[in-house]
């Protein structure tokens, strides 16, 4: 009898209980959301394209958000993507106020400018990235979801490397043109960082989604 209720019981949670690939595809999503501004203060060369290596990060969110669109659908994807606005804004405001105490008298000097460097930021650049992040991120899905639903559940490279590109695209005119129009020129900066954001694009995001789906469906087939 006690055995019988206390199934009874569990029934509804059951039902109601997220599917184990969108709880671990949302956790690492989080992660990347915070790390990508970290990453982004360095430059790296890749052959004959430079571009700053907060990129690796931000297309993994952009993989696990069509991948979360392949397995759970759209509407799912785009919530993913609205609660990643929580850890942004958490760790940027977590930042500031880091920032804000003083720093302990036995700190290295050089690691301390160096730390205020890294974490430290204009208020446009911070205005850029969250709306590079959010506008662009949400196009993937919308540009990813539709695609689907034109082409059917086939051609999921395709469907995936197109709204990575597009989605890179407008990353790059927001992020560049709200963080560093007026200051200086930013023709080439914007050039430059777009073909490189592009060919990454293309060529990363479709392995990793087509990896990313097969690890979810796994996922939840043994949940």
């Amino acid at each position: 009898m006690t055995t019988e209720v206390e199934a009874a019981a569990d029934a509804p949670r059951a039902a109601n209980a997220i599917p184990l690939s969108l709880f671990a595809f949302a956790i690492f999503y989080g992660g990347m959301v915070c790390i990508a501004g970290v990453l982004g203060n360095k430059q790296v060369a890749l052959g004959p394209l430079a571009v700053e290596a907060g990129i690796f990060a931000f297309l993994l969110l952009v993989v696990t958000s069509s991948s979360v669109a392949e397995l759970h659908g759209r509407s799912t994807a785009n919530r993913l993507v609205l609660i990643g606005f929580v850890p942004l804004l958490a760790s940027l405001l977590l930042s500031l106020v880091v920032l804000a105490v003083p720093a302990s008298p036995q700190m290295d000097p050089q690691r301390l400018s160096a730390f205020e460097t890294v974490m430290g930021g204009t208020p446009r650049i911070w205005i850029g990235g969250i709306l590079a992040y959010g506008t662009s991120t949400f196009l993937n899905v919308t540009i990813f979801s539709r695609l689907k639903t034109r082409e059917g559940s086939g051609l999921l490279w395709l469907r995936a490397g197109v709204a990575s590109v597009l989605s890179q695209i407008v990353d790059t005119l927001i992020f560049i043109t709200v963080a560093f129009y007026g200051v200086f020129p930013i023709q080439e900066l914007l050039l430059g960082q777009m073909l490189a954001k592009v060919v990454l694009s293309a060529v990363l995001v479709p392995p990793f989604v087509y990896g990313f789906v097969a690890l979810g469906r796994a996922l939840d087939a043994r949940s």
